[in-house]
């Protein structure tokens, strides 16, 4: 077992490079072994607070940080302002995972920039698919918090779309797309759902964030719900 906070020996320029912050060090060690199962992912380093993590993370530039919402010296959602907020140069990709399903936590992680949010006890298979949809530019919000909590959370005013009303409109498809992001859906589903390639629906989410102003997938999930789009689900 390595060193907490150490590198992990393996270097492969193609791997996923994962930064996982928790002052737990069975959670920590539990989400290492899980990651570096994949032939895809490496552990580059571990923290047990939020300073040390913010630290680790500017020295260390990881691909995903994963970072807990209770740590000591800073908590996470500090930790999640620090390496991903709105004022942050060159943002980092931060994904939020907590034993606590609650809606202040999820509002605060979505609004500080994460890109993520995930519970602890979502499963092996669902914190692998948050690190690699993280790495590509997506976000996952798990299942169990999506609809439950995007259908109430209102954007604040630095995040309104300024083009969600008539003067560039989504298109049907969009809107169908923007329904499904908001579902919890991934972009594969998405096709699935719409007969349409991963591609093409890459390009309809690059469509909607440029007309919407949004930055990432959870602001247009939150987006939907706020505006409706969802209202009969």
């Amino acid at each position: 077992m390595s060193t907490p906070g150490a590198p992990e020996a393996r270097t492969d320029p193609a791997s996923i490079r994962v930064l996982i912050a928790d002052d737990q060090e069975m959670v920590r060690s539990g989400f290492r072994l899980i990651l570096q199962a994949q032939p895809d992912i490496e552990v580059v380093g571990e923290a047990g607070d939020g300073l040390a993590g913010v630290e680790m993370a500017r020295r260390l530039r990881p691909d995903v940080c994963l970072v807990d919402i209770r740590m000591p010296v800073l908590d996470g959602l500090e930790v999640t302002r620090a390496l991903a907020g709105p004022e942050v140069e060159d943002p980092l990709r931060v994904v939020v995972v907590t034993t606590f399903d609650q809606d202040d936590y999820v509002f605060g992680a979505l609004r500080a920039g994460a890109c993520g949010f995930l519970l602890k006890d979502a499963g092996s298979a669902l914190l692998v698919e948050a690190v690699r949809a993280a790495a590509r530019g997506d976000a996952l919000v798990s299942p169990s918090v999506t609809v439950r909590l995007l259908r109430h959370l209102t954007l604040g005013e630095s995040h309104t779309p300024e083009t969600a009303g008539s003067e560039q409109p989504l298109t049907e498809r969009e809107l169908d797309v923007a329904r499904l992001v908001a579902q919890g859906r991934t972009n594969q589903e998405i096709g699935q759902q719409l007969y349409i390639s991963l591609g093409t629906v890459k390009t309809h989410l690059g469509s909607i964030q440029s007309k919407l102003g949004m930055r990432n997938r959870v602001e247009i999930a939150a987006w939907a719900w706020s505006t409706g789009q969802l209202s009969g689900l």
